[in-house]
């Protein structure tokens, strides 16, 4: 086929056209690229972007933020925490991250609380908290940032004056350790004797119940139960054993303690004690989600919830089936007497939280014992870890 002069020249202007067109298409993209570092994310699972949850915190930060990584430069440890810190960059560039080797500068690493590989300290104003490497994921890492850009202070209130265990005593039955962890991520911790200062004060953020051994007075239960009723929050460590006069709070919270102490054999055997349970396997609530480690569990009860009408309840922890609890004495070798004990698997611990008129969710955590947050078995597995994210959650 021949073309005409005139059709061959208005060919040659469209091939013209066409190239002039893409170069500056191009010249265009490497503009945008350099000036806006647009980046898409067509991976699976979008995991190089941030949910709008995460967005919408990061954009309210206003002050700068320091992350210290402890982790060797051994292995993938750096590079997965340089990743997802990188995605919170691009949202807030004035974040800063230093990474240092817990081997070669051990003074610092003491100096920062940092108990295991990959922990990070973050820093923000005058706040500053650490987060465990068995919680850096986006939910954990946004969570923690929501914290440090709450400024108000936090609270955790210790009951008093019953024997209870304690945040500043060094035994090995007290809470000092997790305590002073606590003071490390920026909470504040004291106790209170109602006996001395009959009221909760106002700016409770968590009112812990760990372990009384002597019987509560009538007007402390209701303070108590009025600190409740205003919609704070609660940690009640219960130890195997009478209620010393906290049966109306359990009522109230639709809690049964089950009688006896919980024993699995197959716990026994990693441990060498009949009641220390191990767990390995955790229910889907905030609090445990992410936890796959083991976690330690000496002289525990059982619990049975009946969730009160507006509160929503979870369980956190489960035993073994092979596990019962057992009603009769400890000690020697013990075996399942059928009509008597209660077969596994057993709570340990659940969660209860609903709205209250001030539109923010009240929330309760009760284990059926405390031994596990005691000085002497918090620095088992992933005993610390759990203590920290249950203060976290409250």
């Amino acid at each position: 086929m021949r073309h005409s002069p005139r059709a061959k020249w208005q060919l040659r202007l469209m091939n013209v056209s066409f190239v002039v067109l893409f170069l500056v298409a191009v010249g265009l993209l490497q503009w945008l690229a350099r000036e806006y570092h647009l980046q898409f994310d067509w991976t699976q699972a979008r995991r190089h972007s941030l949910s709008p949850a995460s967005v919408a915190v990061i954009e309210r930060l206003k002050e700068p933020l320091k992350i210290t990584a402890f982790a060797s430069s051994r292995g993938e440890t750096r590079r997965v925490i340089q990743d997802m810190v990188t995605r919170y960059q691009k949202y807030k560039p004035d974040i800063q991250i230093e990474f240092v080797n817990p081997d070669t500068a051990p003074e610092k690493a003491r100096a920062a609380g940092i108990l295991g590989e990959g922990e990070l300290v973050l820093e923000y104003g005058d706040a500053k908290e650490n987060l465990p490497p068995t919680q850096i994921n986006e939910e954990n890492f946004t969570n923690a940032l929501t914290r440090l850009g709450h400024r108000g202070e936090r609270w955790v209130i210790f009951l008093s004056g019953h024997g209870e265990r304690s945040p500043d005593k060094q035994a090995n039955f007290d809470l000092s350790t997790w305590a002073a962890q606590m003071r490390k991520r920026g909470f504040k911790t004291k106790t209170l004797s109602l006996g001395e200062h009959p009221q909760i004060p106002q700016n409770t953020t968590v009112l812990v119940i760990a372990g009384p051994r002597t019987r509560l007075l009538p007007g402390e239960v209701k303070e108590i139960q009025n600190h409740l009723d205003r919609g704070g929050n609660l940690l009640w460590l219960h130890d195997p054993g009478p209620l010393y006069g906290l049966e109306p709070l359990a009522e109230s919270l639709g809690i049964e303690f089950l009688p006896g102490v919980i024993v699995d054999p197959f716990s026994a055997k990693l441990v060498g004690d009949d009641t220390a349970i191990v767990a390995g396997t955790y229910g889907r609530h905030p609090i445990v989600r992410n936890f796959f480690d083991v976690t330690l569990f000496p002289h525990t009860g059982g619990i049975s919830l009946n969730t009160p009408e507006g509160w929503q309840g979870s369980t956190l922890i489960d035993t073994r089936e092979s596990s019962w609890l057992e009603t009769g004495p400890l000690g020697g070798k013990m075996q399942f007497d059928k009509g008597r004990d209660i077969r596994g698997p057993l709570n340990l611990a659940v969660a209860l939280a609903h709205d209250n008129e001030e539109k923010r969710e009240q929330r309760v955590v009760v284990f059926s014992g405390g031994d596990f947050l005691a000085n002497s078995y918090i620095a088992n597995a992933s005993n610390l870890d759990l203590g920290m994210s249950l203060v976290n959650w409250l």
